[in-house]
C-alpha cells in the first residue's frame, strides 16, 4: 500500500478536528484523514460526512482513520478495507483529550439519534 500514488507519507494533519464542522461550529462522531492531502473530516456517520465529501470533491481516493488506536485505511474507489499502511506525518490521531464524539461543548445531548447508519 506504501506505492499508492494517492498516498503522500509528508501531509500532515489539516488540525485536530474536521475542518469544516470547526468552521460552522458543527460536531463529528468520529475523525478521518486524507491521505493525501491530510485533510480532517468527519466520518459517514457524522451528521455531515465531510471525509467523504472532501474525498470526491478533491479527488483523493484514499483515508485513515484519526481516531487514537487506529491505523486502517480505506480506499472509496476500490470500496476496500486495509488493517494497516504507510506511516504519515504526526500527529496519528486527534489530541487524547478530545472527546468522541467532539469536540466538547458542541455534542448535542441527542446526538445518538442524529448518526448515520
Amino acid at each position: 500500500m506504501s506505492d499508492i500514488p494517492a498516498i503522500d507519507p509528508t501531509a500532515a494533519p489539516s488540525g485536530a478536528g474536521c475542518a469544516e464542522c470547526d468552521a460552522a461550529d458543527g460536531w463529528w462522531f468520529h475523525l478521518r484523514r486524507c491521505a493525501f492531502c491530510g485533510h480532517i473530516g468527519c466520518c459517514d456517520s457524522s451528521p455531515s460526512q465531510h471525509a467523504s465529501a472532501h474525498a470526491a470533491a478533491a479527488g483523493h481516493p484514499v483515508i485513515t482513520s484519526f481516531e487514537p488506536g487506529e491505523a486502517w485505511f480505506w480506499s472509496y474507489p476500490d470500496e476496500q478495507f486495509y488493517e494497516s499502511g504507510p506511516a504519515l506525518a504526526g500527529p496519528e490521531h486527534h489530541p487524547l483529550d478530545q472527546p468522541t464524539p467532539g469536540p466538547a461543548g458542541r455534542v448535542p445531548i441527542d446526538w445518538q439519534q442524529r448518526l448515520h447508519q
